[in-house]
């Protein structure tokens, strides 16, 4: 089968290369027939922690995309060969740039009907971690705008999570303020529902004052851990909520003024429940199954910014330095096997 992955000769590069073909899928995995995928900054971690000495054959990297059901294992209840999925699966386990893959059916869900392979691609793991991190992580309610005349900070809204955070926030009743510093970032933040956009290039506080707004019960930090550290201490209300995504270069202080306001700190890895085979990893099933229906009702929308093209070597890494500019918006798919 066609692939995209690193090997010892060509390290640190991609290349397209071919695998044999895959075995029947057993227990509770699927084999999926893979037809678009997108690019997350994980695959950038993981292609730069990747050694030679590692590389006793092709690593096939990519953990975001959606395709059509080839087989299933015998223990596999949740679907069957046809149906079309959408899913982020295992960071431990060879990923989805390649044209064939083994996923657990409990990370996987049903495509939404509405988008095509590459808008599903694009949506699964920002999808989990936006919702993980809000709902699971946070003691938060998805449902009955319960939170309506509260406010939610979201620190690099343009980006894929972001994107996502912005939209399920909102439909939880939040009046949602994004951060983006150029013009298109800033549209695509109001087009995802944030009431206002602040620069994040500037202090956030005083332009949050000049909004009339003193304090937000929830600040989500998707960008730089370290940098707004200090600042969001200032700005979360008094038993307010941090979520946090981003490992922090250095230590971080957790006592004042978080210890005093008993701000709650939330981190989310959405691969946890996955790595460490937890007892509710049907809960991305169930995620992503929701999450589906609610984009087909209308109630979500594809963050989907561009397809680059065939699934490649060169296109994907195009798409993985696209993303290291830090200046993409919303995400990047390719379609596809030539």
């Amino acid at each position: 089968m066609k692939a995209v992955a690193l090997c010892r000769e060509s390290l640190p590069a991609l290349q397209d290369v071919q695998l044999p073909p895959p075995l029947p899928p057993r227990g509770r995995d699927l084999l999926v027939r893979v037809q678009a995928i997108s690019v997350n900054p994980v695959d950038a971690k993981q292609r730069a922690a990747t050694t030679d000495a590692m590389l006793d054959r092709p690593r096939v990297l990519g953990w975001d995309a959606a395709g059509v059901v080839e087989a299933i294992g015998e223990e596999a209840s949740l679907f069957a060969s046809g149906d079309e999925v959408y899913y982020a699966g295992d960071v431990t386990r060879p990923g989805c740039n390649a044209q064939y893959q083994w996923v657990d059916e409990r990370l996987v869900a049903r495509k939404p009907t509405t988008l095509d392979f590459a808008e599903a691609a694009a949506l699964p793991l920002t999808t989990l971690t936006a919702w993980e991190l809000l709902f699971q992580r946070m003691p938060l309610q998805l449902d009955g705008r319960r939170h309506a005349g509260q406010r939610l900070l979201v620190i690099g809204g343009a980006g894929g999570v972001g994107s996502m955070a912005i939209q399920l926030a909102q439909h939880a009743g939040f009046e949602v303020i994004a951060t983006a510093s150029r013009e298109a970032s800033v549209d695509w933040c109001r087009r995802m529902g944030a009431a206002h956009v602040i620069d994040h290039h500037q202090p956030l506080l005083p332009q949050l004052q000049a909004l009339g707004i003193d304090s937000v019960q929830v600040a989500l930090n998707l960008a730089d851990t370290d940098h707004y550290w200090d600042e969001l201490g200032q700005i979360v209300a008094p038993q307010g909520h941090v979520g946090l995504i981003v490992e922090p270069r250095g230590p971080l202080r957790i006592g004042d003024p978080y210890k005093a306001k008993c701000i709650g700190i939330h981190w989310e890895f959405m691969f946890a429940r996955a790595r460490f085979q937890t007892a509710d990893q049907i809960e991305q099933h169930r995620i992503l199954n929701r999450a589906a229906s609610m984009i087909d009702a209308g109630q979500l929308r594809g963050t989907l910014s561009e397809v680059l093209g065939n699934i490649n070597a060169a296109n994907l890494q195009a798409a993985h330095e696209r993303l290291a500019s830090g200046r993409t918006i919303g995400k990047l798919a390719l379609s596809g096997w030539e």
